[in-house]
Formats: C-alpha cells, sequence, structure tokens
C-alpha cells in the first residue's frame, strides 16, 4: 500500500468516526526541516562555534577536531 493510500484509508475511518482528518503526507516537511536547521544552528552557538550555515558549519567542527588532537 502506498503512503497515499494510505492517507486516504485514514482520513475516511477518521471522517466514519467523526474525527478530524490526519495531515496529507509531506505537509509538514518544511516546517521539519526549518526546526531541525534551527536546533543545528542553537548546537553550534551552545557550543562556541559559528552559526552561519551549513559550509561555515562543518568547516568549524572540522577546525574543532583538529585542534582538540593537536593538544
Amino acid at each position: 500500500m502506498s503512503i497515499t493510500q494510505q492517507y486516504f484509508l485514514d482520513a475516511y475511518r477518521a471522517g466514519q468516526a467523526g474525527e478530524p482528518a490526519p495531515p496529507a503526507p509531506g505537509a509538514n516537511d518544511w516546517q521539519v526541516v526549518r526546526e531541525w536547521r534551527d536546533q543545528r544552528e542553537f548546537r553550534a552557538v551552545v557550543a562556541g562555534r559559528p552559526a552561519h550555515g551549513p559550509i561555515r558549519l562543518a568547516l568549524g567542527r572540522w577546525l574543532h577536531r583538529r585542534r582538540r588532537s593537536s593538544c
């Protein structure tokens, strides 16, 4: 059964039971991506690394590991 078929079945069952339909597949994908990015940037700030995007974050991690291993 595909995700679309499962969604329609769940929506039908919810309608029969008088409950609200579940959210459509993919309806909250961008919200999840934004929350993941915000959490990643927050952790970078807490760890003292720059939080200006994925490339600078990866560079900060690399530098952090390099400094730690050279001590």
